[in-house]
């Protein structure tokens, strides 16, 4: 019953305690439904396979006085109500905004600054064309637009259907629920109006090329643009559905500022220990160094804990996994438990990647030959998002094909970024720290294999050289560097084939999709596990949505136990 919620001090042994509830993964999302269940009473335990906590956003300190982020690396996309209901500026959260927010180098040594500042973009977009800076305007305004329409879906569960028996009560309360949910869809609908209506399914089914194309003609500009659209993903700028990326990529906001994204001081490590103070502060455990091998499954088909890699079995009420969908239902859930559909759905998703990220400390800030600048200190070139490579909407098709056809790509497609610009915490003085997201290198590339170091040098100094084309005598500046490829990403972090989403984000792969049809709520066949990482609504991203959504849910089901 609700009434008998209880929390127990962090000083008892975790293998004495039934626990309420125990989260796999110390991820931000993990971390995230901890707060929100140790705050409604219920007595948590966050299992972490690692030495630290965090998942994909992490801060992690691999050359002496150098912090990377090593995998997530910018901050837009985390929900305002988390960030407001577990207080995380309270518990440390400081964003740093950038302005401008992208530059794209051209090899003509023209260039592109974009950011918040109207007049800024305009001035900027005019050099290549006059009509596309006036469009560009009006582009921004149906983007938001569109993003205020689809805000309130993120942090709601899906109206899915009632999984199992119950009584007529609860499916009753259910459907007026349902009913609600759509109502105020359909309401929302009507406001937003036909026209925009059919504007918004265009973007979500179309080709991002297709939407860039009727709105502009500049090609660097589109190709800027367009990167929102593939990041993190296999699909091309001709994929249809890759528009939905593109919308995703710019629902976030900083501190009230829509599409702003930030760095995190300490880096993106600082997210997920904000979010663990304040799971901890309410009462929640949180565990490193204890990977879960099995769920513990009843005859009856109910989940009734975990068993540890150590041997050590740790009892609950319930489990919720923020491991990727895969991950928990075909490594930790014990066979033939599963119903055959529901498993060869899980089977069957889409969790092909194609991105790499390297991390590099460095002894100088590049200097970028068409600013025409020789001094070391930051620019406003220095401060965005540094696109690097295809400068046209086909070039980037072409660095898709290569994948495609089982090769990382000639001229990938490279966001570099230097948070040390307005984060001093990160690197010793004078030096920087440079993240590099790269697109695209196949999981199996076909010409060799990641696990060789040979192989692995060659890319990375394939990249470095394309950066030196932009930024001559970059490479002599890098001191160190660590890369993670679609199977380091896998085995390091635990992203199933090296997907930074938990899965592909296609349209068959989001909302009452996600992570398979008829499962989109968090809970799963088996009675009392629960999903809430970022193979389920509303996607990936450190967002935290999912995490949320998912404790509210549990919460829910207690109230009725």
């Amino acid at each position: 019953m609700w009434k008998q919620f209880r929390k127990f001090s962090s000083s008892s042994t975790a293998k004495e305690k039934k626990w309420d509830a125990l989260i796999i993964g110390g991820g931000h999302n993990g971390l995230t439904a901890a707060a929100y269940l140790a705050r409604s009473g219920l007595s948590v335990a966050v299992l972490e396979r690692r030495h630290l906590i965090g998942g994909a956003a992490v801060t992690e300190e691999l050359i002496p006085g150098f912090k990377f982020s090593r995998c997530s690396y910018l901050q837009s996309l985390l929900r305002p109500c988390v960030i407001k209901e577990l207080e995380l500026k309270r518990h440390g959260l400081k964003l740093l905004k950038r302005s401008p927010s992208s530059f794209t180098p051209c090899r003509d040594r023209r260039y592109l600054l974009l950011g918040p500042d109207k007049e800024l973009n305009y001035s900027e977009i005019s050099k290549f064309s006059k009509s596309d800076a006036d469009a560009y305007s009006r582009y921004e305004s149906q983007l938001d637009k569109f993003c205020e329409f689809m805000d309130p879906l993120l942090d709601l569960p899906t109206p899915e259907t009632l999984q199992g028996s119950s009584n007529l009560n609860t499916r009753m309360k259910h459907k007026l629920q349902n009913s609600a949910f759509w109502a105020n869809f359909l309401r929302r609908a009507v406001h937003l109006g036909q026209k925009d209506l059919v504007d918004l399914m265009d973007l979500l089914l179309a080709p991002a090329s297709k939407v860039l194309n009727k709105w502009f003609e500049t090609e660097v500009l589109k190709a800027t643009l367009a990167t929102d659209a593939v990041i993190g993903t296999t699909a091309g700028v001709h994929t249809p559905g890759s528009g939905y990326v593109l919308l995703h990529h710019v629902m976030g906001e900083s501190d009230g500022d829509r599409g702003i994204w930030s760095y995190v001081e300490g880096g993106m490590g600082s997210v997920s220990s904000a979010i663990a103070a304040a799971a901890k502060e309410a009462g929640a455990t949180i565990l490193t160094n204890a990977e879960v091998s099995k769920l513990m499954i009843e005859d009856t088909g109910r989940v009734h804990g975990v068993l540890l890699a150590d041997g050590t079995i740790l009892h609950s009420s319930v489990v919720l996994s923020n491991a990727t969908p895969f991950k928990t239902f075909m490594d930790l859930v014990p066979d033939d438990v599963l119903p055959h559909d529901f498993h060869n759905a899980i089977k069957c998703s889409d969790y092909r990647s194609a991105t790499t990220k390297i991390n590099l400390a460095v002894d100088k800030l590049p200097q970028f030959q068409c600013c025409n600048l020789s001094h070391p200190d930051a620019g406003p070139q220095h401060s965005g998002t540094i696109h690097i490579g295809p400068e046209s909407i086909e070039e980037m098709h072409s660095a898709a094909q290569d994948a495609e056809n089982g090769l990382p790509s000639r001229r990938p497609i490279i966001e570099m970024t230097i948070p040390t610009v307005f984060d001093k915490t990160i690197s010793p003085s004078g030096k920087h720290v440079i993240g590099l997201f790269i697109q695209y290198t196949p999981y199996k590339p076909s010409d060799g294999s990641w696990e060789n170091p040979v192989y692995r040098e060659s890319f990375a100094q394939r990249c470095f050289s394309m950066i030196d084309e932009y930024a001559p005598g970059f490479s002599s500046s890098i001191i160190g560097y660590d890369m993670l490829t679609p199977p380091d990403l896998e085995r390091v972090i635990g992203l199933t084939g090296g997907n930074i989403f938990h899965g592909s984000m296609g349209l068959d792969s989001l909302f009452l999709m996600r992570p398979v049809k008829g499962w989109s709520n968090y809970r799963t066949p088996i009675e009392g596990l629960y999903l809430c990482g970022s193979g389920t609504h509303p996607g990936g991203g450190v967002i935290g949505a999912p995490g949320r959504n998912a404790a509210h849910v549990v919460i829910e089901d207690f109230k009725k136990s």
